[in-house]
């Protein structure tokens, strides 16, 4: 061998020597970092809700007792203002309530469909989960599936040679099936008043079920509107069977107020009179936290417990 050739060989440093395999591969690995919150801002559209409520509370006194358990996951802000939350607002809206000002966090530099999915994944399956809440998700997650999906390829192929749907996919990993995914994503469509129907969040404590309100989904604003102001002043919820006829009067071009007041006012079957008041007239008795749900819950129980010293008193 040349002198040329001896000079061109590269030796092997100390430190490249004695550096470890563990070491190389923590290089590669995700660290967990403290993050100043004041950086970290919310997942753009992120469609669920993050509330003062009881839950939030144990979260609190939870963080209080051991601290954060785990850490939340973010990702570099694509503008460079700081990071947007994935994974964690209830922990960061748990943690500024408390006082605290930073956070162990991972940062992971991912793209938005990426993005989505984790972050539609992380939350789905918590407890209380509105039925507009899963709408909204499951949306942002099925187009973020069909962009990630796009052309068929071997990984994405069943043995009878035919690619999954991204809907498909969706009712694999959530457990709903095609058609409740579809229900769920046409509450999107519905003007707030009537979601919160739905949700069971009406100041007055009107409900509406989840079958009428996707038909309701297919009028034109300004026909919701209608139908959220009716029921407003009703107090009645349209049955199935006329949100369906609400549908075809509007497909029709059909819309009459005065025929709509006299449908919606009718008494169904599984719609008897109903005692009504105004939530303000109430409010001063529970915490600010509360929903009418959990409000119409308190009440039932004190008129169970009156009923039963009633009862004992005879």
């Amino acid at each position: 061998m040349s002198k040329k050739n001896l000079n061109d060989i590269k030796i092997p440093s100390f430190d490249d020597l004695f550096t470890t395999e563990q070491q190389r591969q923590e290089e590669n690995l995700e660290k967990v970092v403290q993050l100043d919150i004041d950086t970290i801002h919310d997942f753009k559209n992120h469609p669920f809700r993050v509330e003062e409520d009881a839950d939030m509370q144990k979260l609190m006194d939870s963080i209080q007792e051991s601290g954060v358990l785990m850490p939340v996951l973010v990702r570099p802000d694509k503008d460079g203002n700081g990071y947007e939350m994935i994974s964690g607002h209830r922990r960061k809206y748990a943690l500024s309530h408390l006082g605290r000002h930073k956070v162990d966090a991972i940062v992971r530099d991912i793209d938005d469909d990426q993005a989505i999915i984790l972050m539609v994944d992380s939350n789905i399956h918590r407890e209380h989960i509105s039925p507009s809440e899963k709408g909204f998700a499951y949306k942002l997650k099925l187009e973020a599936l069909k962009r990630s999906v796009g052309r068929p390829s071997k990984e994405n192929v069943s043995q009878l040679g035919t690619q999954k749907r991204s809907d498909q996919l969706l009712a694999e990993e959530s457990g709903d099936s095609r058609n409740q995914i579809q229900r769920y994503i046409r509450l999107t469509y519905l003007i707030e008043p009537l979601r919160d129907m739905v949700d069971g969040r009406n100041k007055d404590g009107i409900t509406m079920a989840l079958t009428p309100a996707v038909e309701l989904s297919f009028l034109k604003t300004e026909q919701q509107e209608d139908v959220s102001n009716l029921i407003s002043s009703t107090f009645h919820t349209p049955s199935l069977g006329q949100a369906q006829q609400l549908k075809r009067l509007s497909q029709q071009g059909q819309w009459n107020l005065v025929q709509i007041n006299q449908m919606l006012a009718q008494n169904k079957p599984n719609q008897k009179e109903k005692l009504s008041f105004g939530m303000d007239e109430i409010d001063t008795y529970f915490p600010k936290t509360y929903t009418p749900r959990q409000k119409k819950e308190v009440i039932v129980k004190l008129l169970v417990n009156w009923q039963k010293k009633r009862e004992q008193q005879r």
